[in-house]
């Protein structure tokens, strides 16, 4: 029994600890420094609970001491502390940040690993599973031209101005939107300014827009680098609401102000569990003597699992990662050090139990 360590009783642990606690061969513990998230999480699952503060290194190694793996559902700027505690309790590590310095942070570690402790970072969404369904299409051809990832989660029942609501991470949302995105021009990388190269594009008869969002492409950009003329990533929104994140965030300076940023949107802007998680890559290249493109587009809704709703984005970001530590388990990742995205074979990603999720959503290959 592949024993997890779960750091994070918020919407995405939670939903992590029902999918692994209800396959029923892992053994789930779940800590937080949040007593009321931990009794809340047990009324919805029946995991080991138990109060601690990620903070604390000592803490850490002592609750990574009989675990083979550990997820952390934490804010994004914890997991550095949280990877080197891996390493030196030699557990292997898996995170769901978007934050590329994070990312970075945790990857120097790497080289202390020992033999079956593995650093992989963002397991979730985008990045996550857009790079490796961009890296299955990508192997289809003899030559690549252009990748184009684009990602959205979306509130269904759209209600207010910016056509939002808030489904993920606060702090992540924020630093999507403000911070500098990779992307790769005429085959060089290079930085893109977030909320530019604005698009609309159809789909299901509906129009969205879609605009530059930081750390989606996870480590594609080093991968493919001098492979691909281009390739970016976009976040996906329904129509008007890059304009007026550019107002707030650009034109009134609030991208200098990121905690009243998050104040503001806690306050003004409500949850939903009714969302939709859209993904849309589309890979052009030459393949059989032609140059040709490649789609692969999904829709995941909202749905009820083990009793219980959960929302798209819950589902997807905890199926994506539930899925990679399973891929661990059965030894099908690499078995030591840093392991990227496109790592994963699609074929044993969207067959295993908790990747089926996507496989449910596909609406073209």
């Amino acid at each position: 029994m592949h024993r997890v360590l779960v750091l994070g009783a918020g919407k995405i642990g939670r939903a992590i600890a029902m999918f692994l606690q209800s396959a029923g061969d892992f053994r789930v513990r779940v800590a937080d420094a949040n007593a009321a998230a931990l009794t809340k999480l047990q009324k919805m699952v029946p995991v080991e609970t138990i109060v601690a503060d990620a903070s604390d290194a000592t803490q850490l190694r002592f609750l990574m001491q009989d675990c083979d793996s550990v997820i952390s559902a934490l804010a994004y700027f914890a997991n550095p502390a949280v990877a080197a505690a891996a390493v030196e309790s030699s557990t292997s590590y898996f995170d769901l940040t978007e934050d590329v310095a994070t990312t970075r942070a945790v990857r120097q570690h790497a080289e202390q690993c020992a033999e079956g402790c593995i650093l992989m970072p963002q397991c979730g969404l985008a990045p996550g599973f857009i790079s490796i369904a961009a890296s299955h299409l990508m192997q289809q051809f003899e030559s690549l031209d252009s990748v184009h990832m684009r990602v959205g989660a979306l509130p269904q029942f759209p209600s207010n101005a910016l056509k939002y609501n808030l489904t993920w991470s606060t702090d992540g949302l924020i630093n999507e939107y403000c911070n500098p995105c990779e992307a790769i021009h005429e085959g060089e990388l290079q930085n893109v300014l977030p909320l530019e190269g604005c698009e609309e594009f159809l789909l299901d008869g509906i129009r969205y827009e879609a605009f530059n969002t930081s750390g989606g492409l996870g480590s594609l950009c080093e991968t493919m680098r001098g492979k691909v003329r281009e390739l970016n990533y976009r976040t996906i929104r329904y129509l008007g609401h890059c304009e007026l994140m550019k107002f707030l965030l650009n034109d009134l300076r609030l991208s200098e102000r990121r905690q009243l940023v998050k104040e503001i949107l806690e306050r003004a802007i409500p949850v939903t569990w009714q969302d939709v998680v859209i993904t849309f890559v589309n890979v052009s290249g030459t393949k059989n003597g032609q140059f040709v493109q490649l789609t692969d587009a999904r829709k995941i809704y909202h749905q009820d699992i083990a009793g219980q709703h959960w929302s798209a984005i819950q589902i997807t970001t905890a199926a994506s990662i539930c899925a990679a530590i399973d891929l661990h388990a059965q030894r099908k990742l690499p078995t030591r050090g840093f392991v990227r995205q496109e790592d994963i074979r699609f074929e044993d990603f969207i067959t295993n139990r908790f990747g089926r999720y996507y496989a449910a959503g596909s609406e073209a290959m």
